[in-house]
């Protein structure tokens, strides 16, 4: 009888058992489940059978390499068997840092152990913090170092908004509760109405080089210098790139110092990254040709980024968007429930008068912030340029038909569609909902513009409904009923009262108020008792515990 083809089965399990023994502790308890459900492969219906018999091979002996494992530190080896704890104990010792663990395991290891080392040094279990299922190699390097993990934020859709004849649904992830249900009304009430009219303009990204001279002289005649020079410039600085295209270079002087404000198109990127590669490269062209300059710092604070600046607001930086809708006067009373005349006197009270008297920089604005800021995080933009993006004047007037005419004007959305945040897989795919993912395939910067009309339009959605709310008094009602009001904040930190059954005495229904101590716990339709529990009564129950009250009507003294 021919001899039976072991081969296989035996060079497969080998295989097996090496790369179990590279991704696991001995210790791990995952490893005999790995380890049976490879013999389990061995032994199932595809592949060969052993028998015993005659003609049977004994089972050949496997000859397993070491694996090859960098030391942690030059007098002390691994334990290849214990290798995740001899990491924890080297991270203790001081001998290596938690950043360096990428260069020693893969990425989705290194955080495993770091988040293990963290605990044990704060004394906290961090398991509500998720690590699993998130690819660390794509961010390492890129969006986030010494990473123990990822915050997952809900996201929610508003629309469709109709813009420029197109409905787009928005993705806005946020935490406050009632924000977009607030923009979904908008959102209906602009789609009914004809939709928004949007239009774009890239002002360029920003940075602003920092130069000293020996006196002021000599910094106004490198101004001029400058002017008289922009041709070279502008070809040193797009040496750098294949899609920054410097637009500006503009000197402001103070005393003997200038900073020179570079603002440059940058393709669909955000660009930050790129327009201060081009500006290094103009440093170093100053430098050899105007020996009298000197170079101080790249950024000077007149980019002027992340922070709120007039001079944002003025010249604009990123994307420029102005969207406009009008709304018939009959879906202003039957959709928002108010008037035509009383949106415009509280917008323009609110927005012109209040911002005004706060002195506020691009603020003259209902919320804006909090649709940019959703939007940002949904679609993997910078959240920290939330500040500036997020600058609005909102305006309403009124028609000569007596409609309502709405409009937003934003100066400086910084946004992108490749490169940042945009990389990674859920932002993604929230930048394919819009259309605008990636690089434009024939204009460079069109994906990053439609982004800022999409922010801007949806943005607009929502100043018409906080402006609406405050018309008819239900802002602090919708936030009531869709916000926190209902959730226990003391859930994870005191113990759960309405599991102390058998400790707390439950006053059920009564025929009448007599019953009872505070008539307010009554209906007062029935006259029965509401089922309250005093909440002396669930102090004694909860010992020193304290118990979180909800008060009916003016009665403080029982709780639900």
């Amino acid at each position: 009888m021919a001899e039976k083809d072991t081969s296989h089965p035996i060079a497969e399990f080998k295989d097996f058992f090496q790369k179990t023994l590279l991704n696991h502790s001995i210790e791990n308890p995952t490893l005999l489940n790995d380890l049976t459900e490879g013999i389990k492969t061995l032994l199932s219906e595809t592949h060969p059978k052993f028998e015993i018999g005659e003609e049977c091979v004994p089972f050949p002996k496997i000859e397993l390499e070491t694996p090859e494992v960098e030391s942690l530190h030059e007098n002390e080896e691994i334990d290849v068997f214990d290798e995740d704890e001899s990491f924890l104990r080297q991270l203790k010792a001081g001998k290596i840092k938690h950043r360096e663990l990428e260069k020693k395991v893969t990425a989705e290891r290194a955080v495993v152990i770091r988040k293990r080392y963290f605990e044990e040094l704060l004394k906290i279990d961090l398991k509500d913090i998720p690590d699993k299922g998130y690819n660390y190699e794509l961010i390492k390097g890129a969006c986030c170092e010494n990473p123990i993990g990822y915050i997952p934020v809900p996201v929610g859709i508003a629309g469709p908004i109709l813009i420029n004849d197109e409905e787009i649904y928005a993705p806005l992830a946020t935490t406050e509760g009632a924000l977009i249900a607030s923009v979904n009304r908008g959102c209906k009430v602009i789609t009914d109405n004809g939709g928004i009219k949007s239009c774009v303009k890239d002002f360029g990204m920003t940075r602003a080089p920092h130069f000293s001279f020996p006196d002021v002289i000599d910094a106004d005649k490198f101004c001029s210098w400058i002017e008289d020079n922009f041709s070279s410039l502008k070809s040193t600085f797009e040496e750098t790139s294949n899609y920054a295209k410097l637009i500006e270079a503009e000197p402001h002087q103070s005393g003997k110092t200038v900073m020179l404000r570079c603002a440059a198109t940058t393709g669909d990127a955000m660009g930050m990254n790129m327009v201060s590669k081009g500006c290094e490269n103009v440093v170093r062209y100053i430098k050899k040709h105007y020996k009298a300059a000197e170079f101080r710092c790249l950024s000077s604070n007149l980019c002027t980024d992340k922070k709120a600046a007039a001079i944002n607001w003025i010249k604009g930086r990123g994307k420029r968007a102005i969207c406009e809708v009008t709304i018939k006067s009959e879906s202003v009373q039957k959709q928002l429930h108010t008037t035509v005349d009383r949106m415009v006197e509280i917008c323009q009270e609110k927005c012109s008068v209040g911002s005004a008297m706060a002195v506020t920089i691009g603020g003259q604005n209902a919320q804006a912030a909090n649709v940019v800021a959703a939007m940002f995080i949904a679609t993997g933009q910078d959240p920290a340029q939330v500040v500036s993006s997020s600058m609005c004047q909102t305006t309403m007037e009124k028609s000569k038909s007596g409609d309502l005419i709405v409009s937003c004007t934003m100066n400086c959305i910084e946004v992108g569609t490749v490169g940042g945040g945009t990389i990674l897989a859920p932002q993604k795919a929230a930048l394919k909902m819009l259309n605008c993912c990636g690089p434009h395939p024939t204009t460079p910067g069109k994906n990053a513009e439609r982004l800022a009309s999409i922010i801007c339009s949806t943005v607009l959605a929502g100043e018409i409904s906080l402006i609406a709310a405050l018309c008819t008094d239900d802002l602090v009602k919708s936030h009531l009923r869709m916000n926190r009001s209902a959730v226990n904040v003391h859930a994870d930190t005191e113990p759960n009262l309405l599991k102390m059954k058998s400790h707390i005495p439950v006053i059920g229904h009564f025929q009448s108020t007599a019953d009872i101590s505070e008539p307010e716990t009554t209906n007062s339709r029935s006259g029965r008792g509401l089922g309250l529990i005093k909440a002396s009564d669930l102090m004694n129950a909860a010992g020193d515990s304290p118990c979180l009250q909800k008060m009916k009507r003016t009665n403080c003294t029982n709780i639900l």
